[in-house]
């Protein structure tokens, strides 16, 4: 499955039709026809995102919303509404609550699961970084957050400046962020000393041919270590679902698509930029100067006292979504003969060299510790047992199929390394603890890698079968 949605509507044909579609494209669903019954199945099932009418029998979509955000487990979950009309008061007070999109009936098939593929992507992205975070936390290490915000820069970028630069016009009032308009091809060009806008507005020609350029500059801007983490907001002139299903899938964070509305589109850019200020205070928290502390000094891995509580949270996660997960332990073989033979620098050396390429074998949601002297434990969340081993097989591969350079002029030294494996249960009864799990894991990858030891070593071998 590629995700889990809850739907929630009165109506049970309503819930029939949507589950089809959405099953159809391998998602998982669940159902409710009451906002208390979505509230308390959020709460059980962990979706990782809520559909529903924008209208309930014991509640609208607002005071759904407003539910969720109450109780830590379906905070951050997102929703989104279908309309039966286009009622603009209810799908203002439905934006203004939090609700990430409301799309009104008759939906069309390709913008629906275009908006749900983003919704979901998004959330999946943030949860990564928050679960991090959360990890700093347990750790006493989080920095708080800084109370000043500064004005954003939001651009504009349109064919047609006349009317862009009426639209402006209509926004300062309402928005407090610095508004600057560009075109097509001088985007990057008019970033004022190297530093892009916090949002992007990129506003579609009418005409679907000369709307192609544009759409194609949010590659451009995912690409660009400048805007990658951008905001992007496409905003549609003339309706066209097949185009603003593609501006989902090729990036774009949000999306108008019935044209120019002040209002609608100051909501809209206040939500972005408050999303964009929290990614990036959560990628900050783990970039920030408390890294020295969950840090290892000699090759730069996280260590023990990070990656322990960090398996915790992924186990805690695992346990509410339903994805399984692989923990590792690596011991390097026969290393004690370098220091012996070499010197501790050489034996540094290997180290250093050995967790670069542990890091670069692995994915960036990975994490890859130091945990002992040649010891080292990868944590890889939402990986499959057949994806877990292929990448322990590669890790084996890229520490024995190249000998390591050391210092002095010393000739080229052969090393291996063995690697014991588990894979997280999905299945573990609720009232076992993460931390439970975790150490529980830990036992048995350590068990799996001293059975690779007394096997000959240079292999991987896991604690249970893999299925």
């Amino acid at each position: 499955m590629t995700g889990k949605i809850l739907i929630v509507d009165a109506i049970a044909t309503n819930r029939i039709v949507l589950k089809v579609k959405l099953a159809s494209a391998y998602y998982q669903v669940v159902q409710a026809a009451t906002g208390a019954q979505a509230a308390a199945l959020a709460r059980q099932e962990a979706p990782d995102l809520i559909v529903c009418a924008l209208t309930l029998p014991d509640m609208d979509a607002s005071e759904l919303c407003a539910a969720l955000k109450s109780t830590p487990e379906t905070r951050h979950t997102p929703l989104m509404a279908i309309g039966c009309r286009p009622d603009a008061q209810a799908r203002m007070a439905a934006l203004e609550a939090g609700v990430q999109d409301v799309l009104m009936k008759p939906v069309d098939d390709q913008l629906l699961l275009g908006r749900v593929r983003s919704l979901i992507r998004a959330q999946n992205a943030t949860a990564e970084w928050r679960m991090r975070e959360d990890t700093s936390q347990a750790l006493g290490l989080a920095e708080p957050a800084l109370e000043f915000v500064p004005a954003s820069h939001c651009m504009l970028v349109s064919t047609d400046s006349g009317r862009a630069q009426l639209w402006i016009m209509e926004l300062r009032p309402l928005l407090r962020s610095r508004l600057t308009l560009a075109n097509v091809t001088n985007v990057m060009r008019d970033a004022p000393g190297g530093k892009a806008a916090d949002v992007f507005v990129l506003i579609l020609p009418e005409d679907r041919v000369a709307a192609i350029p544009t759409l194609r500059l949010i590659c451009a801007l995912r690409a660009d270590a400048l805007t990658r983490h951008a905001g992007v907001l496409v905003l549609q002139t003339r309706p066209d679902a097949g185009l603003a299903a593609d501006a989902l899938d090729l990036g774009a964070d949000d999306l108008m698509t019935d044209g120019f509305d002040a209002a609608e589109l100051t909501l809209r850019l206040t939500m972005l930029m408050r999303r964009k200020r929290m990614d990036a205070r959560l990628r900050d928290s783990i970039r920030s100067g408390v890294k020295a502390s969950v840090r290892d000094p000699l090759t730069g891995l996280h260590n023990r006292r990070y990656a322990i509580p960090y398996l915790n949270r992924v186990a805690q996660h695992a346990q509410a979504s339903g994805r399984p997960f692989a923990v590792m332990v690596a011991d390097l073989d026969h290393f004690k003969r370098i220091n012996d033979l070499y010197g501790h620098a050489s034996g540094d050396a290997v180290l250093v060299e050995v967790a670069s390429r542990l890091r670069a074998a692995v994915r960036a949601s990975d994490v890859v510790a130091r945990i002992g002297g040649e010891e080292f434990m990868i944590v890889m969340p939402g990986t499959t047992p057949a994806e877990a081993r292929e990448a322990a097989v590669r890790l084996c591969n890229d520490i024995a199929l190249k000998p390591f350079e050391l210092a002095g002029g010393a000739s080229p030294v052969q090393m291996t390394i063995s690697i014991g494996m588990a894979i997280g249960d999905t299945a573990t009864p609720r009232d076992t603890t993460a931390m439970e799990q975790g150490a529980k894991l830990m036992d048995q990858a350590d068990k799996a890698l001293y059975s690779a030891k007394m096997r000959g070593r240079n292999r991987v071998t896991f604690s249970r079968p893999a299925a």
